[in-house]
């Protein structure tokens, strides 16, 4: 099984961020660029203050009437963020995804933030490593028939 930073050092190590500050709708504009579900929130004192994703969003604002544009990414984080290490065994990240029922799930090293990696990331990385065991079975199998099927 993968670890967290394998996957970090295939996928890439990019972390979106939105200062608390801003506007809800700065942070749903900047994930629909970079065509994301979630951004670590970062404050004046923390590198980590929160995280807003797409369901904050969808829960906090537009279910509640609220306006994005004058709402701020303060009111609607979340703030006690659950977050792994890179040398987290992706297993575990997935358990614990489902556990708190999260998609999303920042990754953090001593000097904050590396990386963010979804539950989409995890499941590709799971079928791909899946896929290259049954292909090595297969051809270990092949070859002790003496290639006959």
């Amino acid at each position: 099984m993968s670890t967290v930073g394998e996957l970090l050092d295939h996928k890439g190590r990019n972390v979106w961020t939105i200062s608390a500050d801003r506007s809800v709708y700065a942070a749903v504009e900047l994930m629909s660029e970079k065509n994301i579900g979630a951004l670590v929130v970062t404050s004046d004192s923390s590198k980590l203050a929160g995280i807003i994703s797409e369901r904050d969003y969808a829960r906090s604002v537009v279910l509640s009437g609220k306006s994005s544009k004058s709402t701020l990414v303060s009111e609607i984080m979340t703030a006690e963020v659950v977050f792994a290490k890179e040398n987290t065994l992706l297993d575990r990240c997935m358990s614990l995804m489902a556990q708190k029922k999260i998609r999303h799930l920042p990754i953090v090293g001593r000097q904050g933030p590396v990386g963010m990696i979804s539950i989409s990331d995890i499941m590709k990385t799971i079928i791909e490593e899946q896929s290259m065991t049954i292909e090595e079975l297969e051809t270990f199998m092949f070859v002790e028939k003496g290639g006959e099927g």
